[in-house]
């Protein structure tokens, strides 16, 4: 399969190089017309998400039956900045202690971490911490896979080391299994460092588009959320029965997302399940993050689209949906080209378009400046938070830039490896978007 795709592509760049050499007008405007509607096509997502989102479904009311046992599951490696924090919130969880387990895992820290979480654990009689051996295989996913064999729980909840769950997190996370088809399901998470820096203050806006528009757009429109790796949870049985983890995907969360699908269950989505985290700070943070989500989520969607299409437990319009999630970190390698075709466009006179590519670029923007003002909305931030929204076109050419080399880094088969998200301190500050 691998070689026929392989063998395809080729053929196809032969032909559009052929194209190109001999009739390059003819090129130049099968390409506009592909990414004109490329770009309506995400345009018509985006505002159906939006309107999805604006017409989200009540709170749903409190279950008054017996709550399922819990483990919660938070790999760790060189957190002692951050494992305080993350303690004292996880003390502060609402839910019966006796149907709560936590296992921490230090994944061959350097620092105080292991000490810092055994003395933790030393007040809790069902907190555990699991020190992995210094020549363990490293990676997010290989640290959970080796705790998943200590989970008791029904629910296996995962939260990162940076996390601050709010009381009745749990609570709220674990309301979405009381229906039987659900096999994942998300919380809401809440950028509680937007003071830090300008790149802090852009990425907590980030954070309202996707949790406040995005992920509840596509529960109400599609019932295709997605699991994002913290601040989440798996029914325990489902997630031994796909054998854990994948720990050959930098983006494990997105890889079990589809998996998920493909096992016909649904992921959940439970906007009042809140927690906080801090966003990276600095340009290079946002880099390397970034960069790390694109060249997972481009491989989750070559691993898994052919699985996807082939799927009896998708419909047409959740197909589509599930391919467009996705290929939505090769958009941005589209919009490269597209900008590039606009140059050529206004540097040869003669090349007259049937499909011209200005009036095409604002829907480039327009569909994801409407999702992040739909999420200044939702969350009833203030007026001068709506100036942010001028800075987003300079994060979506940063966007391009790192898709780009991430597609071309995976092509080329460069070798990458899970890398971790830099922690800056736990000092807490005004969250945006905290409260609905």
């Amino acid at each position: 399969m691998k070689r026929a795709r392989w063998a395809l592509s080729a053929v196809v760049a032969v032909a559009a190089a052929g194209l190109l050499w001999w009739r390059p007008a003819w090129a130049h405007h099968a390409l506009a017309g592909f990414l004109a509607g490329v770009f309506g096509l995400y345009l018509l997502r985006h505002l159906v998400l939006l309107a999805g989102a604006l017409h989200a479904p009540a709170r749903p009311a409190d279950e008054q039956g017996e709550l399922p046992s819990v483990t919660v599951l938070v790999p760790c490696h060189n957190e002692a900045r951050v494992v305080d924090g993350l303690t004292r919130a996880l003390a502060a969880l609402d839910y019966p202690a006796d149907r709560l387990d936590v296992v921490f895992v230090d994944d061959r820290s350097a620092d105080d971490t292991g000490t810092l979480l055994e003395r933790a654990a030393e007040a809790h009689p069902r907190w555990r911490v699991l020190r992995r051996a210094a020549g363990a295989v490293g990676g997010k996913s290989a640290a959970l896979n080796e705790a998943l064999e200590l989970v008791r729980g029904e629910i296996t909840v995962v939260f990162d080391a940076d996390h601050q769950p709010e009381p009745g997190c749990l609570r709220a996370l674990v309301r979405a299994f009381d229906d039987p088809g659900t096999g994942a399901a998300q919380g809401r998470c809440v950028v509680r460092n937007p003071g830090d820096s300008l790149i802090a203050r852009l990425v907590a806006v980030d954070y309202l588009c996707g949790y406040l528009v995005n992920m509840a757009g596509r529960r109400s429109a599609f019932g295709l959320p997605a699991y994002g790796g913290a601040n989440c949870a798996v029914r325990t049985s489902v997630l031994r029965e796909l054998g854990g983890w994948n720990v050959d995907s930098v983006t494990e969360d997105t890889d079990l997302t589809v998996r998920v699908w493909l096992s016909g269950r649904r992921v959940g989505y439970a906007e009042d399940a809140v927690d906080t985290e801090l966003a990276v700070t600095t340009l290079r943070g946002y880099w390397r993050q970034r960069y790390r989500w694109a060249r997972g989520h481009q491989q989750v969607c070559a691993d898994h689209r052919d699985a996807l299409l082939r799927s009896r437990h998708l419909g047409a319009l959740g197909k589509v949906e599930a391919l467009l999630f996705l290929y939505l970190y090769h958009v941005p390698v589209l919009c490269a080209v597209a900008l590039l075709l606009a140059g050529v466009e206004a540097s040869w006179p003669g090349l007259a378009l049937t499909v011209p590519l200005w009036p095409v670029a604002p829907l480039m923007l327009a569909g994801p400046v409407l999702e992040i003002g739909g999420g200044l909305v939702r969350a009833g931030t203030r007026r001068r938070e709506v100036f942010l929204l001028l800075l987003f076109p300079a994060l979506f050419v940063l966007s391009m830039l790192l898709c780009t080399r991430a597609l071309i880094d995976r092509r080329v088969g460069s070798a990458y490896s899970w890398v971790k998200t830099e922690r800056t301190a736990a000092a807490p500050n005004a969250a945006i978007g905290a409260r609905l």
